[in-house]
């Protein structure tokens, strides 16, 4: 075992100095993905920075009837809240899609935003990765890429964002606050992780030693009546080929709100930005969602083995949304009962 220095700080300004922008300095909250990189030799740092007890393990209600989440809050609580079970129930939904019972009730929410890709040859240091290693080459594109990217892909990457709860914050517009070396800035959940581009190795917009603190909601009226679906090789735990988080407001018969976000097609989660422009105004009906999704999806390059992908988004957004149009209706045009 490589040896290293770790420092366990009470204050996030006190974890920000500690890491220092150090490019061998890592922040340690659940460990429930940065264990595991350790253990596979593609992270090895110099310093561990444990950031689990700092004070932000809290998931407060706020002025304006949003939810403010503390960076340290586990999976698992989150998931449970009743605010967010009754408010948000897609965010609950996609963490308990996310992990096995034992890992949300470590992992944090802020780990959840960072975890890395599980691309097998980004996991696999006998294999060159441009993400792990820049200039390396990309294998995946010729090689296994079942599980990944078909939107905003380059080629010098395909790697595709594990996170199930990310794909929902997405669809909610959350705002990320971070506390860096140079202050406190808010960055909308959308903009924080990056596309590849020429620099794959690059997840997220965030700059060394920056610090997510917390993630606030805003009271998205149309999050109430929302559901996050996914597909996968197995029922148990496992990592989706694609998944869809939707929420919808419907007016008789005609959409006035809608959120639509992907997960598993792209390096970071998909806002469905196209569909939602299309879909303002439209018949609340299963052809004008799949006319709207498939609009979205026209910019999918997929590989030789996941064109698969592209029908199986268009089913699930579908789907989704057409069950949420279904139960406005069956509601007779009220409000439906939270789920429990």
């Amino acid at each position: 075992m490589k040896a290293f220095r770790y420092e366990r700080p009470t204050q996030a300004g006190a974890a920000v100095a500690a890491h220092g922008g150090a490019p061998d300095a890592r922040y340690l909250g659940g460990g429930t993905n940065l264990v595991d990189l350790m253990k596979l030799g593609v992270e090895s740092p110099g310093l561990l920075v444990d950031v689990s007890g700092l004070p932000h393990g809290l998931i407060e209600t706020t002025a304006d009837g949003g939810l403010r989440i503390g960076a340290a809050v586990r999976n698992s609580d989150l998931a449970a809240d009743p605010r967010v079970r009754a408010r948000y129930p897609v965010l609950s939904q996609a963490l308990l899609a996310g992990a096995s019972g034992q890992l949300r009730n470590a992992a944090t929410v802020g780990g959840n935003l960072l975890q890395r890709t599980r691309c097998l040859y980004f996991q696999d240091v006998g294999k060159p990765c441009n993400k792990r290693e820049p200039g390396s080459g990309c294998p995946a594109r010729e090689g296994v890429h079942r599980d990944l990217a078909i939107l905003g892909a380059s080629p010098h990457c395909v790697a595709t964002h594990p996170s199930d709860m990310a794909v929902a914050l997405a669809a909610l517009e959350a705002a990320v606050l971070v506390h860096g070396r140079h202050g406190t800035r808010t960055v909308p959940l959308t903009e924080l992780h990056r596309l590849p581009g020429n620099h794959p190795e690059r997840d997220t917009v965030l700059e060394p030693g920056d610090l997510i603190t917390h993630i606030e909601l805003g009271p998205v009226e149309e999050a109430a009546r929302s559901v996050y679906r996914k597909a996968r090789d197995r029922a148990s735990f496992s990592f989706a080929l694609a998944s869809v988080a939707a929420a919808l407001d419907v007016h008789d018969g005609t959409v006035r709100r809608v959120r639509l976000a992907f997960g598993a097609v792209a390096a970071k989660p998909w806002r469905a930005w196209t569909a939602e422009e299309r879909l303002r105004g439209a018949p609340a009906t299963p052809e004008s969602f799949a006319a709207a999704v498939d609009a979205e999806l026209e910019a999918a390059e997929p590989l030789r083995d996941n064109g698969f992908k592209i029908p199986l988004v268009r089913n699930l957004a579908v789907r989704a949304l057409t069950d949420l149009a279904s139960e406005r209706s069956s509601a007779g045009g009220r409000d439906p009962e939270p789920s429990r």
